[in-house]
């Protein structure tokens, strides 16, 4: 684990002491710690992708239903970045809209495939229409630089019933949360110090949230509610990636995934959900 993340992950420790939680349940907590990649227009690291860049597609691919918002290389993404089944190799390309009941879709080139470049803006998503052109004027392109990062469970902590905890299944670490979220916040280059403010794309691990949810959750449970019997656990559904454009008001993009469909490229069955925190 590189010294950045230790040491986030020591602070993490030491909060939780100050504030009395016992160690076995913070142990276990960070026992989930999963490594993700924080992607910015913002920083040093290398780059890995690019936000709304050219649309290139095969000649026998149909084109994008959404906006492409990022394009990531995967060839340049270090393989032990994420803990997900990601390609070694070839681009993925995250479309979606960041607007209250947009979606999205993912779509994938193999490396070596020839491509030719597509219309940028879908025929309904054209920058000539008012309300389109604000958007893009909010999601400005540029180069994604890497951050290797850390993840753990998070939610922001709102009155609900129990299927509202981080990790349904799992006990509701309301305190620990607070502490992540309280820690990361003074972290310059770390993911909750960007929302709202900036362009950062996360790969991998659990993300932020969606309205108290986890967004894995959300794939495995399309219905919103969990039942009586309690929660359903995620099952083989992750988090793919999120996506805070820097919307006036708060926009959030999740692509979730199965991990079995990620593994055998079937990106056709990811689903996308939009968080809308006007």
């Amino acid at each position: 684990m590189l010294p950045r993340n230790e040491k986030i992950l020591d602070q993490v420790r030491a909060e939780a002491l100050r504030r009395d939680i016992p160690s076995a349940e913070m142990q276990r907590w960070l026992g989930l710690a999963r490594p993700s990649a924080l992607l910015t227009q913002q920083g040093d690291g290398p780059v890995v992708g690019a936000i709304r860049g050219p649309v290139l597609l095969p000649a026998d691919a149909k084109d994008p239903t959404f906006p492409l918002i990022a394009t990531i290389d995967c060839a340049a993404l270090p393989a032990d970045v994420t803990d997900l089944p990601l390609p070694a190799d070839g681009q993925l390309l995250l479309c979606g809209w960041p607007e209250e009941d947009g979606y999205g879709e993912v779509m994938y080139v193999p490396a070596g495939v020839a491509v030719e470049e597509r219309e940028q803006y879908p025929p309904d998503f054209s920058p000539d229409d008012e309300e389109c052109a604000e958007v893009y004027a909010e999601i400005p392109q540029g180069d994604l630089h890497l951050t290797v990062d850390i993840s753990l469970p998070y939610v922001k902590t709102i009155p609900g019933p129990p299927w509202s905890a981080p990790l349904p299944g799992d006990p509701p670490f309301e305190e620990l949360t607070r502490v992540w979220q309280e820690v990361m916040g003074d972290v310059p280059d770390g993911a909750f110090s960007y929302l709202g403010h900036s362009t950062p794309l996360l790969l991998g691990g659990y993300g932020t949230d969606r309205n108290g949810f986890n967004p894995a959750w959300l794939g495995a449970n399309r219905s919103g509610s969990a039942g009586k019997d309690g929660p359903p656990d995620t099952g083989d559904w992750v988090l793919l990636a999120e996506f805070h454009g820097g919307r006036q008001g708060g926009a959030t993009i999740h692509w979730v995934i199965q991990r079995a469909d990620l593994k055998e490229r079937r990106f056709d069955q990811a689903s996308v959900f939009v968080y809308w925190n006007p």
